[in-house]
């Protein structure tokens, strides 16, 4: 199998001069192309057999017995489909993302807003024959950051989505709709032609489940000129 060079010019820059730590960070040299080696054209294989049954629940997979999230409850779903608009099936999809504070848990975090001990920020799920894919969280809280004078990142929920091999890996962040920090965001803008707005998930009244959960629709376009807006990578 080969794997086919991504058209980079509807997605963000790997330097992206208003994202301060781009400037620090990103490659300042031509990529180097090395050959695809079996290793990552056909491994990892994933299955429904690696997952367990509340991976997909992030609401009570890090949460203690009988304890749950705190936070709006909140569904998160979609299909990952090509640029035909053909369901990509059998496909990991994992998310990760703060607390309802804006708080994530990591060793280095230094915003000032609680941990919540019963959320762990991570779940994972595969596509099924459909490609559609399906989460339940608590909607993450906006947080600062020190990038300028006063930037804050609107609500977002991390995505990666793995293909057949390792090498396929692709990495992007969700917004949710009426979110004024998304305008505002160094990193949501440098996505060029305002390919942001692809980033935005809608509100979706139709799942949105009475006195329960409010559900929030995203789906992933792996290529084409409606592509989802994928972060660089050299």
């Amino acid at each position: 199998m080969t794997l086919r060079p991504r058209d980079m010019s509807g997605h963000p820059p790997a330097i992206a001069p208003a994202y301060r730590s781009s400037r620090l960070r990103g490659p300042t040299q031509a990529p180097i192309a090395i050959p695809a080696t079996p290793t990552e054209t056909t491994g990892p294989v994933f299955g429904h057999g690696v997952l367990g049954p509340l991976d997909g629940d992030l609401i009570r997979n890090f949460a203690a017995p009988g304890q749950m999230a705190i936070g709006q409850r909140t569904i998160v779903h979609g299909r990952v489909t090509d640029e035909a608009g053909r369901a990509v099936p059998n496909t990991l999809v994992e998310v990760w993302q703060a607390n309802a504070g804006g708080r994530y848990r990591h060793a280095k975090e230094g915003y000032l807003a609680p941990l919540d001990p019963n959320f762990g920020g991570c779940g994972r799920v595969m596509t099924d024959d459909q490609g559609r894919y399906r989460f339940e969280t608590v909607k993450p809280g906006a947080y600062p950051w020190p990038n300028g004078g006063n930037d804050w990142r609107p609500a977002h929920i991390h995505f990666s989505v793995f293909g057949s091999g390792f090498g396929q890996r692709l990495i992007t962040q969700m917004y949710f709709e009426g979110d004024p920090l998304v305008a505002r965001c160094p990193i949501a803008q440098s996505i060029p032609a305002g390919g942001a707005e692809r980033l935005v998930a809608p509100l979706d009244w139709e799942e949105t489940v009475p006195m329960d959960a409010r559900a929030y629709r995203f789906d992933i376009i792996l290529r084409g000129p409606l592509a989802t807006p994928f972060e660089a990578t050299p």
